[in-house]
């Protein structure tokens, strides 16, 4: 009897994603921003102009540029899996600036809907890593240079491995979703630890201090609290009144999370108090922020 394949049949880049005009198609993989401007992944997640300026730019080189091109395939670094894997982020006509802008932004990119359901969700995985000379391709010639295969199609869209405690920095609709869909890594990692965190109204800049130090579930179980849709203040005074005055929709689109301090599930409880309350003196989030007491 014949033994059955174990071959894993790739999909190629170029056939799940065709384009109208392969000959004036070009892709951008897009790693880190000029100037100290952060993580192209970053970027398309949180700063949409900052993410087009990545591919609107023009330089003398000519091999750095768009050139004659009219549409553009746009990927950014998915480094939660390493340097050779991309996410697209949005298919685009491509319009010279006239005059020509040099060492400026030089194009206008207009987002087309063509597999736009793919959008922060499709990932790529190249042959090797590229450097910084070779993050321009030409679509016809893509997949023989670089051979860009699928390697996942995420349900929505791509949050990435929990990325370190000192990393945490969580958007309330980032928050939701991961709550909603159960992460594993996130679950694992906020449900083994207790801590100080705190969330930040990127709308002023106030900041609330809390803590989880009597959940049996850490952080994990305090954050699905404010997670919940009929509860986006986790019961909180302060974060009710605000809820109250400007709506759900002022915490969903300006509250964001992260993590001041961990610490062992046994560690007890007046021991974390103690730290919220030496991080609301730090951050003076009492006389500035959003803490009452």
């Amino acid at each position: 009897m014949e033994a059955e394949s174990s071959e894993v049949t790739m999909i190629r880049l170029t056939d799940f994603l065709p384009v109208p005009e392969p000959a004036s198609t070009k892709l951008k993989f897009n790693m880190r921003a000029g100037g100290g401007g952060g993580e192209a992944w970053d970027l398309l997640m949180d700063d949409r102009e900052e993410w087009l300026n990545m591919s609107r730019w023009r330089t003398k080189h000519t091999n750095n540029n768009l050139g004659n091109s009219r549409y553009l395939l746009a990927w950014a670094q998915y480094y939660p899996y390493g340097p050779q894997y991309f996410i697209f982020g949005g298919f685009f006509k491509v319009t010279p600036i006239v005059p020509a802008a040099i060492n400026a932004y030089g194009y206008e990119l207009e987002a087309l809907p063509l597999h736009s359901e793919f959008i922060k969700r499709l990932i790529i995985k190249l042959e090797r890593p590229i450097g910084r000379n070779v993050y321009l391709r030409k679509y016809e010639s893509v997949q023989a240079q670089l051979g860009p295969e699928v390697y996942e199609l995420a349900p929505d869209t791509k949050l990435g491995t929990f990325p370190g405690y000192q990393n945490v920095r969580l958007r309330h609709h980032e928050l939701q979703r991961i709550i909603a869909n159960d992460e594993p890594s996130w679950r694992d990692a906020l449900s083994s630890v207790k801590g100080v965190y705190v969330i930040t109204d990127l709308s002023d800049g106030r900041l609330y201090v809390g803590s989880a130090s009597g959940e049996a579930n850490g952080l994990w179980q305090r954050w699905a609290a404010y997670a919940h849709l009929k509860n986006l203040t986790g019961g909180n005074r302060e974060l009710e009144r605000m809820r109250l005055d400007l709506g759900d929709g002022h915490i969903v689109g300006n509250f964001q999370y992260s993590i001041l301090e961990i610490f062992d599930p046994k560690t007890k409880d007046e021991v974390i108090l103690k730290r919220e309350v030496f991080w609301k003196q730090a951050l003076d989030s009492r006389a500035h922020g959003m803490n009452l007491n």
